[in-house]
């Protein structure tokens, strides 16, 4: 017989179904609840409420596991590429030699953006923020693609998702190349993904760029680590947008609006400013933690910390070493790294620390990779999204595969003035 729940409302008792995950997750269902007593539950940033049923992502931040499709994220780390691991997320399962082929090459022939995008980018400010215009340029591609924006036409929505993964880096390059005055760079089709994005991003028309291959591999591992992190904020926005039926290009538009946000995808450029002013004051990171652990001091360790993880973030284990590799590669003498390491020694002895679960995250180190190579931190999360793209595009595709797809219209609890009459402008 199947588990269930009692709930007791006045003098009524409902049974409420209880739904368990193939990882052992429960969850009590509540879809009838209204119906059966009127009642909604109420749940401030939804922690505790359960939006969908997804075998994507599965994460026990008790433990601090993280697995895609079932394969854990340290085995994707060290064996597969970025473009198997999108692969992987979008259609479910890992592909062979064939159609991983295929897909590069797909991926390769619609790299390329419409020229009008020069125009596009041309009439932003230079100061507009790389966000800001990623999110208006990918909004944008439904208008250049107007023979592919149906959610419920396989073949229409495989040519969207190959586009947009193809055009993103495109994309961003673009709005990075437009902040800092520089001609934007066509994409090379002879490289590979992540190769192609450097290319992009710091080459320029006057001379050859060689791209590091150590660089690109810690690149293609950011993205890997990024690529989908289960019902986080943006990506329950591109799911909530796509419920609406629209387009595919519309939905990650608005998860790239939900990732700028400092308390998303904008943690690692926090990081790195918290890094660099510990350096400029001249301070240590044992001063630093003292402040930031007085009550009196407005001071913040940033990177520390997950609402999901109560252990240490897989992710961050896996980009510490890859810090190290860039920077023993690129021989830079990283001070941002060293008092980074020196925060981290000191908050995994430290008590306060300890007794919180404060432990580093994956911004910690990602924002230490990407100024290292020379990313300005204003981009920090233009990158982040070119990581999370597969994931949001596997969460829209997965939601709309679901036999119990509905468009998203969450409740409330009013609290507002009760019925009042309208007062005439002349006795107001």
């Amino acid at each position: 017989m199947a588990e269930s729940a009692e709930l007791r409302v006045g003098d009524q008792t409902v049974e409420l179904p209880v739904v368990e995950g193939s990882e052992g997750e429960r969850a009590i269902d509540i879809s009838e609840l209204r119906a059966q007593t009127g009642c909604i539950t109420l749940d401030p940033g939804f922690a505790n409420t359960g939006s969908c049923q997804s075998g994507i992502t599965f994460i026990d931040g008790e433990r601090g596991v993280l697995q895609y499709r079932g394969i854990p994220i340290e085995e994707l780390a060290e064996k597969a590429t970025f473009l198997e691991v999108a692969y992987l997320l979008v259609y479910g399962k890992l592909p062979d030699k064939e159609q991983l082929e295929y897909y590069r090459e797909s991926i390769r022939y619609h790299t390329m953006i419409h020229e009008d995008f020069r125009s596009f980018f041309g009439a932003l400010p230079k100061d507009a923020h790389p966000m800001a215009a990623c999110s208006c340029a990918v909004g944008a591609l439904a208008t250049f693609y107007p023979d592919s924006l149906d959610p419920r036409d396989p073949r229409q929505v495989e040519v969207s998702i190959h586009r947009l993964i193809a055009k993103l880096p495109t994309l961003v390059a673009y709005a990075y190349k437009h902040s800092i005055g520089q001609p934007a760079m066509y994409p090379r089709n002879s490289l590979r993904y992540v190769a192609n994005l450097l290319y992009m991003m710091f080459g320029n028309p006057c001379e050859e760029y060689d791209v590091d291959p150590v660089v690109a591999k810690a690149l293609d591992l950011q993205f890997i680590l990024h690529a989908d992190h289960e019902q986080n904020c943006s990506t329950s926005s591109v799911r909530l947008v796509g419920s609406s039926m629209v387009n595919l290009f519309a939905a990650i538009s608005a998860g790239i609006n939900a990732l700028w946000g400092p308390l998303h995808g904008g943690a690692n450029a926090e990081v790195i400013d918290m890094l660099a002013a510990i350096r400029d004051e001249g301070m240590s990171g044992r001063q630093f933690v003292e402040r930031a652990k007085s009550r009196n001091d407005t001071s913040r360790l940033m990177g520390f910390g997950h609402r999901v993880y109560k252990n240490f973030d897989p992710r961050a284990k896996i980009l510490k070493k890859a810090c190290f590799d860039v920077l023993d590669k690129l021989g830079v003498h990283s001070k941002l790294l060293e008092i980074a390491v020196e925060l981290e020694e000191i908050a995994l002895k430290d008590d306060y620390f300890v007794e919180r679960r404060l432990y580093p995250n994956v911004d910690f180190y990602s924002g230490v990779i990407y100024n290292a190579i020379g990313t300005p931190s204003n981009m920090f999360t233009a990158m982040f999204a070119i990581g999370r793209l597969p994931g949001w595009i596997a969460h829209w595709a997965e939601m709309h595969a679901d036999p119990q797809f509905r468009i998203g219209r969450p409740r409330q609890i009013y609290t507002g003035r009760t019925k009042t009459a309208f007062t005439p402008i002349d006795q107001r």
